[in-house]
């Protein structure tokens, strides 16, 4: 009797020692597909090898298979709750974003191990898509308390105090950025929320800045060129959003800015070219072009300049 039941017993040890096989082997390799092809044979030996699962769960995450990430973490915190599952969960969550859903788990996974600290900034960006701007102040507030140079954190920051208008603290936090990278995404970013807050002069003197330090970035052109332009510097305006056009020549809104930066400088028959090719980036047909501009920057951000320069340009 007891020679049996030792049998028995070493069955399923064995049978939990392939499984964990399984999963060593899996991460050794770096492919999620072939990953997840021994976590399977894992998990066909016990069902519940949480580490199996887990795994499991990071492969699918990789393969942007979310729904099926979401289902593997869930098991896990069925059978035995913790941080890193709530966390990988809400990140999958976000990526589907349901943002209720991501808030639940972040949070959960915080009340698990308030140290960590990824999940703080995921929960402030969160809180900055579900609009609750000072929430999200507060989580990456937190994230530098913990790391003083956290450049996302900074950059997350001033654009959560942007929303609540609290510029001061926003440029503050921008500054902090540049200081940490002085690079040209740090200054297109400050300039950005300049030309926002309608300092343009402010504005002209970052993009030139994200241009010198990298001639490759095409929405510095385009923004560069708009502000020109609102300050009146209309040949200059030209020139930037030329290029512009050179690096992206489907830019639409590159396309509209030439056509009423030339209509300004009279050159009306390269004001009609401009704006004949911006139209046709969006499909814009007849009477009712208009419409296609809906959502633009223009339409958005300068509407009387838009309204007024738009039917001008399509009566010529």
């Amino acid at each position: 009797m007891k020679k049996t039941l030792l049998f028995l017993l070493f069955v399923p040890l064995l049978s939990f020692g392939q499984a964990t096989k399984f999963v060593r082997q899996a991460l050794r390799l770096n492919d999620p597909k072939a990953q997840i092809e021994l976590l399977n044979q894992a998990l066909e030996i016990d069902n519940k090898h949480l580490d199996a699962l887990f795994y499991r769960g990071i492969a699918k995450y990789n393969l942007e298979d979310f729904n099926g990430a979401i289902l593997d973490f869930t098991k896990i915190i069925f059978f035995e709750p913790d941080a890193d599952s709530y966390y990988n969960r809400g990140n999958c969550k976000f990526n589907l974003q349901d943002f209720d859903g991501a808030l639940f788990d972040y949070e959960k996974a915080i009340a698990l191990d308030p140290d960590l600290i990824g999940a703080y900034f995921n929960l402030g960006n969160t809180k900055f898509s579900l609009e609750d701007y000072k929430g999200a102040v507060e989580d990456f507030s937190k994230v530098i308390r913990f790391f003083p140079n956290d450049y996302k954190a900074y950059s997350q920051r001033a654009l959560a105090y942007m929303e609540l208008k609290n510029y001061k603290l926003a440029f503050k936090d921008f500054g902090a950025c540049i200081l940490i990278r002085p690079n040209s995404r740090s200054y297109y970013n400050r300039g950005y929320a300049l030309l926002e807050i309608n300092y343009y002069k402010e504005a002209k003197n970052d993009f030139l800045k994200a241009v010198k330090l990298n001639s490759n970035n095409a929405p510095a052109y385009f923004y560069l060129g708009v502000s020109h332009f609102l300050l009146g510097e209309f040949q200059q305006a030209i020139e930037n959003l030329s290029i512009a056009t050179l690096k992206d020549n489907m830019d639409y809104d590159a396309h509209f800015g030439l056509a009423i930066a030339y209509h300004h400088i009279g050159d009306l028959e390269k004001a009609k070219l401009s704006f004949k090719r911006a139209k046709n980036l969006l499909g814009a047909r007849g009477d009712n072009a208009v419409s296609a501009f809906k959502d633009t920057y223009w339409e958005v951000n300068e509407k009387q300049v838009f309204r007024e320069l738009f039917h001008k340009l399509n009566k010529l």
